[in-house]
C-alpha cells in the first residue's frame, strides 16, 4: 500500500507532479478523464476517473497510501463525498489549496475544513498567484494589447514546476503532517510588468490597457460562473496595488534552491505566446 494517486494529473501542476514522482521511481497512479489522451510517462498507472463522479474514484484508490488532490471546480459542491471516499482508503492527502483559503467565501476554505475533519493526515499547499494564469493573456499579447484591471497590482507569481516540486517533496518525505505551506515566486512584479516581461521574451511589443472595473467584473463572471469568487479575486487584486503580495522563502526552504523567476516561467512558455 504505497501507491500515490494524483488527481488533476494532466493539468499544469498535476502533470509535473506525476512526472517528478515517476522519475523518482515511485508507484504513481494518475486519475484522468481520458486515459487515451493523457500522454503521461509509460510507467505511470493511468486510470479513468472524474472527481465530479465520486463513484469513479473508488477503484483508483486501491492500494493507495497518499493522494495529491487538485479540486477542479470553483465551488466545493461534491467535495465532501470525495474527501470521505479518500479517507476510506488512503492515509494522507496533500491538497493544492490557495493563499486565500482563510476567507470563508472561497471553496478552498470549505475543502480544507472537510479534510481537517476527515481523519486523514494532511498537508495544505497554499500558492499565491499562478504564473500560468497569465496564459489567459496569450491572444491579447499576440495582438499587442492586454486589457485587464489593476495593472499596478504587485504579485509574486509562482511557476507551476515549483508547486509540483514542493508537492513531490511533501509526498515523499516525513515531517509535513498538519503543515500549511504558503508558496510564492521569488520576486514581485506588477501585472503590467508581467505583460512587459512576456512581451520581451516572446519578441512582441505589448502595452497594458487598464480595463474598467465593471467591464472586468462582467467578463470574469461570464468566464468563471461564480460571482462571489470573482469579487474575491477583484478585491485581492485591488489590495495588491496598495499592499503588494507577500514573498515567502518556503520554496527555497523546502527544496534547497531558489524559486524560479517569472522570466524563467515566460521562457519555459514562450511557444504559448508566439
Amino acid at each position: 500500500m504505497n501507491t500515490i494517486l494524483v488527481t488533476g494529473a494532466t493539468g499544469n501542476v498535476g502533470r509535473h507532479v506525476v512526472s517528478q514522482l515517476a522519475a523518482a521511481g515511485l508507484e504513481v497512479r494518475a486519475l484522468v478523464r481520458s486515459p487515451e489522451r493523457a500522454n503521461l510517462p509509460e510507467r505511470v498507472d493511468v486510470v479513468r476517473g472524474d472527481l465530479s463522479a465520486p463513484e469513479t474514484l473508488e477503484p483508483a484508490l486501491k492500494d493507495v497510501e497518499s493522494v495529491f488532490l487538485l479540486w477542479p471546480h470553483v465551488t466545493a459542491d461534491g467535495a465532501a463525498e470525495v474527501v470521505t471516499t479518500v479517507a476510506g482508503h488512503a492515509r494522507r492527502i496533500v491538497y493544492l489549496s490557495a493563499n486565500v483559503a482563510d476567507e470563508p467565501v472561497t471553496h478552498y476554505h470549505e475543502i480544507e475544513r472537510l479534510i481537517r475533519h476527515s481523519g486523514l493526515g494532511w498537508t495544505f499547499l497554499r500558492p499565491g498567484g499562478f504564473a500560468a494564469n497569465t496564459l489567459g493573456w496569450a491572444e491579447e499579447i499576440r495582438r499587442g494589447v492586454v486589457r485587464w484591471p489593476y495593472g499596478q497590482a504587485s504579485r509574486s507569481l509562482i511557476h507551476e514546476r515549483d508547486i509540483a516540486a514542493v508537492a513531490t517533496h511533501v509526498l515523499t518525505s516525513a515531517g509535513h503532517s498538519g503543515a500549511t505551506y504558503v508558496l510564492t515566486g521569488p520576486e514581485r512584479l506588477t501585472q503590467a510588468e508581467q505583460v512587459r516581461v512576456i512581451g520581451e521574451v516572446a519578441g512582441h511589443d505589448v502595452r497594458w490597457e487598464e480595463q474598467p472595473l465593471e467591464e472586468a467584473r462582467e467578463r470574469l463572471t461570464a468566464a468563471w460562473g461564480n460571482p462571489a469568487f470573482v469579487e474575491s479575486a477583484l478585491s485581492a487584486w485591488a489590495g495588491f496595488v496598495a499592499a503588494p503580495e507577500q514573498v515567502t522563502p518556503t520554496v527555497e526552504r523546502l527544496l534547497g534552491r531558489p524559486a524560479l523567476t517569472f522570466r524563467r516561467w515566460a521562457q519555459d512558455h514562450v511557444a504559448d505566446f508566439s
